[in-house]
Order: C-alpha cells, then structure tokens, then sequence
C-alpha cells in the first residue's frame, strides 16, 4: 500500500519513507483504517518546566495526548501496536511524583479502547541526577534514570516475535546448556513454576526482560557532527536508536509500516531504514524535521550535505538514497547490562 502527501507537507523522501512536517493528527486522518503495523514515538514530556521543543501542561497533558491515541486507534491494524515512550516529572514545588503517565495508561485503555500488551522500562544509566532541588541540592530523592514506555495494542494478538530480540546467553547459562543433567532436574520449583527438560536447549540466545538498559550517551554521531558543521542545535531529546531498533524488530517484520508521530531528529525513520520497514515521520517543527534528513547523508561531503540542507530549508522535497547496510543487533546481554555495558551498533 502506497501513500499520497501533499508536496506542502513533504520534507524529504528515501526509498522506504517520507519525513513530513504537519499536525500528526492531521496526517493520520489521511490514512486508510488498519494501515499501519507499529506506531512507536516519543512526545514531549509533561514536564513543569517549559522546552525549546515545546512541551504540554500537567494539567492537560491527559487529554492533549489522548487526541493523538484516538487518532493512532483508528489507522492501527488489528495486529498493530503502539509503544509510547514517556518520562515521569514531580509536581511543582513538592519532591512528590506526578501521576500524569499513569493517567495516560488508565485513559488509554478505559476510554479509548486499547489494551496494554506489557509495560516495559526504559533505564539509561548515563542520565544525569534530577531534579535538582530534591536530588542535587536537598538530596531528599535518588535520580530519576527511568522511563515508562507502553505497549499497547488494538486487540489482545498483536504481532510479536520475541526471538528477533533476543540476547546472549549468560557466562553462567553457556556452561550449563553444555552439560544440563549436570546442573539440574526436571522438577516442579516451590513457586511453581515447572522446569522441563526443554529448559537446557539452545534457542539461539535468551529472552530479554521488559527492562531495556540502553544508555543515552550519542556525543560523536553523524546527525551531531553535521549539526555542528552546519551550526544548527540539534535536537534536545532524541532518544538513542536502540530503543526503536528493539521494538521494530520485535514487533514488525521487513516492509511492514512504521509510523513516527512526534519525530524530532527521525532516529524511528532512520532505523526503520536500515531494517527494511516502510515508516512516515511526522514532525511540526519544520526546522528539526529538515535538519533530521542528515541523517541520511553519511557518506557525503560537506558541500553536498550544506546544499542538500540549503535546498530543504528552501522548501524543496528532496529524494534521499542512503546507503543501507543491515544493523547488528544491539541489546546488551544479562552480564553486560549488570555491569553498565551497551553493545556497539551500526547507529553510532
């Protein structure tokens, strides 16, 4: 299934999608019912203090957001999902949390009808202590290092493939699929749980948790040395490509539709590139969502990439045709994320 914009609204295109800068909303009116495999995206945060990248009130974040879920329901196919990434903020003047991202849950799926395939937690060791006054100053509360990020679906069978994201064995397990009788019996645990013999087979890797420790410490990137040889500021909340690889490899397969509806510098569209998935990013800053095409000039010289920008920021649509070469896996195994280690990626 192709589909038709508006040259008005196009940033840029490559092989596989099309960046656009609009309401998201808006956008997802446009698109046919059940047409879309993976919505995965990032909003801006409920946070007191206002960002450059503009951010909603606490006090009506809820329902702001809860336009963009009605909107995502009804372009979802039954199989789809949609994973929403969301930081949690304190209430003013109180080292007392806000409930704002819990309320986002509960309104998801009591009002507008999604169900929560599982929730999982997005740990980034490399942030830095906040809030200030309560951790740095006060030191009433320990840091802050941890988001909510929602898998919601639109019926309870989504599509979902726990073996593409799987990770590697630990030290410990490695010795013991080499010789099982020699560790273990087959026998029923006291919680109840039932270990079989089938436990002591290699599958090819172990299944992750629903805690995904991926630091956030991109300072040498290609989109943040073009920013810099272009003197533009990037954007100030990009998440690392780890956290969109997990999810699209586990939710989707190649040439199933990606959609990004608050895609500040593209890293969702970037990786579903390089992964082979059709994906549509929706940016309303025409600034970030211009400047997020050099994602897709590695390789080019510099002349070239500041007359590619000069164009966009111009209004021209550009056709972009990066080079793709398919992605390592990226999680970190059990023993790495003990220690604090993140694996390399292709995304660096």
């Amino acid at each position: 299934m192709s589909f038709s914009f508006s040259e008005d609204i196009q940033v840029y295109r490559t092989p596989h999608g099309t960046q656009l800068c609009a309401d998201s909303r808006e956008v997802l009116k446009t698109l046919p019912e059940a047409s879309v495999d993976l919505i995965l995206t990032s909003p801006p945060f409920a946070l007191l203090r206002q960002k450059a990248y503009g951010n909603e009130d606490q006090a009506d974040y809820v329902a702001w957001l809860g336009d963009f879920g009605a909107a995502v329901h009804r372009v979802l196919k039954p199989t789809g999902s949609f994973v929403l990434d969301l930081g949690g903020a304190y209430q003013r003047g109180k080292p007392v949390r806000s409930l704002y991202n819990f309320r986002v849950l509960l309104d998801f799926c009591d009002r507008l009808g999604y169900y929560l395939a599982e929730e999982f937690f997005w740990y980034n060791p490399a942030k830095l202590p906040s809030p200030i006054e309560w951790v740095n100053k006060r030191k009433l509360r320990a840091k802050d290092a941890v988001n909510t990020v929602w898998w919601f679906s639109k019926t309870e069978q989504p599509k979902a493939d726990v073996t593409q994201v799987l990770v590697p064995y630990s030290e410990r397990m490695k010795i013991l699929l080499k010789n099982p009788s020699k560790f273990y019996r087959p026998k029923e645990r006291p919680s109840g749980h039932e270990i079989a013999e089938a436990f002591g087979r290699a599958n090819g890797g172990a299944i992750p948790s629903n805690l995904l420790q991926i630091p956030n410490t991109d300072s040498n990137s290609h989109y943040l040395r073009a920013c810099k040889l272009l003197s533009q500021d990037s954007h100030p909340a990009r998440f690392p490509a780890e956290l969109p690889e997990f999810f699209i490899r586990f939710l989707t397969e190649p040439g199933d539709l990606v959609v990004d509806i608050f895609s500040g510098s593209n890293t969702t569209g970037y990786v579903a590139e390089q992964l082979g998935r059709r994906w549509i990013s929706i940016e309303l800053d025409r600034g970030y969502a211009a400047l997020s095409a050099v994602r897709f000039m590695e390789g080019q010289t510099e002349a070239a990439i500041r007359s590619m920008c000069e164009d966009l920021r111009g209004g021209q649509v550009l056709t972009l045709a990066p080079p793709i070469s398919k992605p390592k896996k990226t999680i970190p195994s059990e023993e790495e994320s003990a220690r604090g280690i993140s694996q390399g990626s292709l995304f660096s």
